[in-house]
């Protein structure tokens, strides 16, 4: 474990820590207190969510929603103390080492945030979100538009005050400001020529691909995949992968998520018995994502600096795991004798079947069960139609009209009077995640780009996954993005991982060279 991207205090440097007592502390000190308290709010804070999620009874929702509202206005009360701005002014000019002054960097950018929006604000968005989330999961498997858009329409109302707060506060666009919560420093501005770009070879390169593997004989394995032992390959395959099930567990939501906090981490997935590719994949995604948490620097949890960088980042780590590592040939061929353990033996489970099912491309409703070329149209479509709710220049009234409108554009699907598998299908606009969409499709790009690092800088990459042997790969992870963390801006982070900033070219190249294009 390679711990030399976090500087230790050294002899000149303030070392307070949290355990010290108030007497003793100097400003900064103070302030590590704070944010130590505040990670022990959020443990519990993501225990309440996860269990909202994937184990509270139906009855339990309002209390629920209220309690949340509750933690969410403490929360806020602590991060917006009167105290701070002298604490922050009098730690500037202490002897700090590196890592603390980017640890002060963070405070200050989650004061700033946290300073722009009112108090009762932020309740009564725990509200609304806790509400329409929770009733989102009946209405959804109903096709309930109507009874879904009065909850909506509120957390619309209410996304839109934060933006409009927030932006007064940074002088950004309202959007922009959404979106800083998520992916700090990313910008309508940065986005739209990148997706512009895509727009242009990305369908191109999804009809060719098309084209060649209607050529190709693909077996589709027969079920059905009894639950029980899909989630026994599920956790196998995250022990594989090294994810530590003492310091976290997988369960069973709506939609699949990975939450908690380092010291416990929660995943979710979801099974059909009729299919386990979907269940099977969507643990390795969240793996990665769980990983990146447990793995999070120790000496410095609980303060701002230890969080991940972004959901960019975030998303990079799930999508190397699921894309990158998980339809790598090498990778196929240690699954299936995993698969043919679980399921039995049949011909859809040799290995090079397998590798056809998993890099098939075929365009669909559904973004989580979304191939790996027609995955970014999906997010282009969400942040559209999101960007436009929030900067008003439509209402949620209007999203199933866009919605049809934008899928038969851009991936030539009919989803008119289907809510439940359009505008509805995401738990993001229901839990008023607005600016966080765009991070999947940014995370792909990233994960293109440490994978074209890694095989910079291990040359024996490939041949490894082929063997088995992953330590190189998590180990290069485990240096270059989960250990720094938030000690540096993302295009820093970056630069340091891999030698440039964001470049998507490496995205292009990635999916040209794995669909043969």
């Amino acid at each position: 474990m390679n711990t030399s991207t976090h500087t230790a205090a050294g002899p000149a440097a303030v070392n307070d820590t949290p355990g010290d007592s108030p007497a003793e502390l100097s400003a900064y000190g103070e302030l590590v207190a704070l944010f130590k308290r505040l990670h022990q709010l959020e443990h519990l804070q993501s225990l309440a969510y996860w269990d909202q999620a994937a184990m509270m009874p139906p009855g339990s929702a309002e209390a629920r929603a209220g309690a949340l509202a509750e933690v969410a206005a403490l929360m806020h009360q602590l991060r917006t103390d009167p105290a701070l701005p002298a604490l922050m002014a009098r730690a500037e000019v202490e002897p700090l080492a590196d890592a603390q002054r980017a640890n002060l960097r963070e405070i200050g950018r989650e004061w700033r945030a946290a300073n722009a929006l009112p108090p009762a604000l932020v309740q009564r968005s725990q509200w609304a979100s806790s509400r329409c989330e929770f009733a989102w999961r009946s209405q959804r498997p109903a096709n309930d538009w109507a009874g879904f858009l009065p909850n909506f329409r509120e957390v619309v109302a209410v996304a839109r005050e934060e933006a409009a707060l927030l932006s007064q506060s940074t002088g950004q666009r309202p959007y922009d400001a959404l979106m800083d919560r998520f992916e700090p420093g990313m910008t309508c501005a940065q986005l739209d020529p990148l997706f512009a770009d895509l727009r242009q070879w990305l369908p191109g390169l999804i009809q060719q691909v098309q084209k060649r593997q209607q050529r190709e004989a693909v077996i589709e394995p027969v079920g059905p995949f009894p639950v029980e032992n899909q989630r026994r390959l599920c956790l196998q395959l995250m022990t594989r992968l090294g994810f530590d099930f003492e310091r976290g567990r997988l369960d069973v939501s709506t939609h699949p998520f990975a939450g908690g906090v380092p010291e416990d981490v929660r995943l979710t997935t979801r099974y059909e018995t009729h299919e386990f590719i979907t269940s099977l994949y969507g643990a390795i995604h969240e793996t990665g994502h769980g990983r990146y948490e447990q793995m999070r620097p120790r000496g410095e949890l609980g303060q701002p600096v230890s969080q991940a960088r972004s959901m960019g980042i975030h998303e990079s780590q799930s999508l190397s795991f699921e894309l990158q590592l998980g339809r790598h040939p090498g990778f196929v061929a240690q699954l299936a004798p995993m698969i043919r353990s679980a399921f039995g033996e049949q011909p859809a489970f040799a290995t090079d079947n397998l590798q056809r099912l998993v890099t098939r491309v075929s365009p669909g409703l559904i973004r989580v069960d979304a191939d790996e070329l027609t995955y970014a149209p999906h997010v282009m479509l969400r942040y559209d139609i999101e960007r436009r709710l929030i900067e008003r220049e439509v209402e949620p009234d209007d999203v199933p009209t866009l919605w049809d409108a934008g899928m038969a554009e851009l991936l030539g699907q009919d989803t008119r009077g289907n809510h439940r598998d359009g505008a509805m299908q995401d738990v993001h606009w229901p839990s008023g995640m607005f600016g966080y969409f765009p991070c999947y499709t940014l995370g792909a790009m990233y994960a293109a780009q440490w994978f074209a690092a890694m095989r910079r800088d291990l040359p024996e990459l490939d041949a490894d996954i082929h063997a088995g042997n992953l330590a190189p790969l998590f180990g290069w992870l485990e240096q270059h993005i989960w250990h720094p963390a938030s000690r540096w801006p993302t295009a820093e982070l970056a630069l340091r991982a891999s030698g440039e900033a964001l470049n998507p070219a490496h995205y292009r190249a990635h999916l040209e060279a794995r669909y043969n294009a």
